[in-house]
């Protein structure tokens, strides 16, 4: 696997200006990372976009949506499926060997390709963060229903999904989060957080972050003083725990699933619930599907 070489000064500009374009009036974005297998058509990218437009009130947050590419054919095929596309991946390899994989094709969960890839995705949250931007990180194989960033208190500086949400207290860290979706408000803690979050991989050889995470998640955050909450599967759910209440649920995730087309093929089809679900609730006069918010 190739990994795109340091970013220069000119390109942080560009980020910066995408960035910019994309951000809400608080410097938040929402970014998601796709490589060519992702982008095909009729593969997790259709779908993903396909879901703002028929969430309650999600199409306005497509201007805030920037798509990483991680390789060329990727960045081609986002830009003839939306206007905030930013092309992480170059080809060569950085001076200090760090990852940022360009792998193309579908990749296979705990690879080596996949760990570079997760680790990739990990630096450049960290250099959002430094830039001066907060980010709601999504994977691409998360279909939105609602807005999800309602569900971020403001007390919380770092929030993350969970595969399954055990007792009532969101800011109990005994439970395993899931890396796939994530909020980081911009500030020093939550860089610092960010930045030794990716210099812990070094403890952990051939780990992903989201392994770390579980490992560094305490140590962390009371070191930075960070204030971290994992959010309740009822509103972020998934294949993991599947709480899917139409009237609730706010983001639904094909985790707990190996295989690009089971991913697809299952999101797909919980889309067509929804499209159902949504129908039903017009018939019944209530276009907002009783979301209170």
């Amino acid at each position: 696997m190739q990994v795109p070489a340091v970013k220069s000064k000119e390109e942080d500009s560009l980020l910066v200006e995408l960035l910019r374009s994309a951000a809400m009036e608080d410097k938040t974005v929402i970014l998601t990372f796709v490589n060519e297998a992702l982008t095909l058509p009729g593969s997790l990218l259709e779908l993903f976009l396909e879901s703002f437009r028929l969430g309650v009130r999600t199409q306005p947050l497509l201007k805030h949506l920037v798509i990483v590419a991680m390789d060329a054919k990727a960045l081609e095929r986002c830009q003839h499926m939306h206007p905030l596309c930013y092309p992480l991946g170059s080809g060569g390899r950085s001076s200090d060997g760090e990852p940022g994989g360009t792998a193309a094709g579908e990749v296979t969960f705990m690879s080596k390709d996949y760990v570079e890839l997760m680790w990739a995705r990990n630096r450049f949250q960290a250099r959002v963060l430094g830039l001066g931007f907060g980010f709601v990180f999504t994977d691409v194989d998360i279909v939105w229903f609602r807005n999800p960033l309602l569900r971020f208190p403001v007390a919380a500086d770092i929030a993350l999904a969970c595969d399954q949400f055990l007792g009532n207290n969101p800011y109990d860290l005994d439970k395993a989060a899931n890396g796939g979706f994530v909020y980081a408000r911009p500030n020093a803690r939550t860089l610092a957080f960010f930045q030794d979050w990716y210099e812990a991989r070094n403890r952990y050889p051939g780990e992903h972050d989201q392994f770390v995470f579980g490992e560094v998640k305490k140590e962390l955050s009371a070191r930075h003083g960070v204030t971290l909450m994992l959010i309740d599967t009822v509103y972020f759910s998934g294949v993991c725990e599947n709480k899917k209440n139409f009237y609730e649920v706010c983001t639904y995730h094909a985790n707990c699933l190996i295989g690009l087309q089971k991913k697809i093929d299952t999101l797909a089809g919980v889309l067509d619930e929804w499209k159902q679900f949504r129908a039903q609730q017009e018939l019944l006069g209530n276009s907002t599907t009783t979301l209170i918010y």
